[in-house]
């Protein structure tokens, strides 16, 4: 089932006791709220267009094949400043991959910062 949100999509391609891997598509000119989560590691692949990444404060720009490991408790945030789709593979790993394991530090939707601080 695929899922929408204000700044594009996402699906999710396996659900395991240990592991949870989504294909999520980041819209043109959009991005996802700059966050961290207490229960979970996370992995992202680009597999189409040019990916713009905030780890930590920090900016990298990735492309097709090229992965990043996002640390638990590491803030971070997916955004494509192109004008088409990008798309990438996330893995997570931890104890917890609900939803509500998401803790916002900005976000450009006016979403609640916090679900719930798990």
């Amino acid at each position: 089932m695929i899922e929408n949100r204000p700044w594009g999509t996402y699906e999710v391609l396996l659900d395991a006791e240990n592991v949870k891997v989504k294909r999520i598509v980041v819209n043109p000119n959009q991005r996802m709220s700059y966050q961290y989560h207490h229960k979970r590691r996370e992995n992202w692949t680009v597999v189409e267009g040019i990916l713009t990444i905030i780890l930590d404060d920090s900016k990298y720009i990735l492309s097709v094949g090229e992965s990043i490991h996002i640390q638990l408790g590491a803030h971070h945030r997916a955004w494509n400043e192109s004008d088409k789709p990008v798309t990438f593979i996330e893995v997570q790993t931890g104890t917890y991959f609900g939803e509500d394991d998401i803790v916002r530090l900005e976000d450009d939707y006016s979403r609640n910062f916090t679900y719930n601080k798990v």
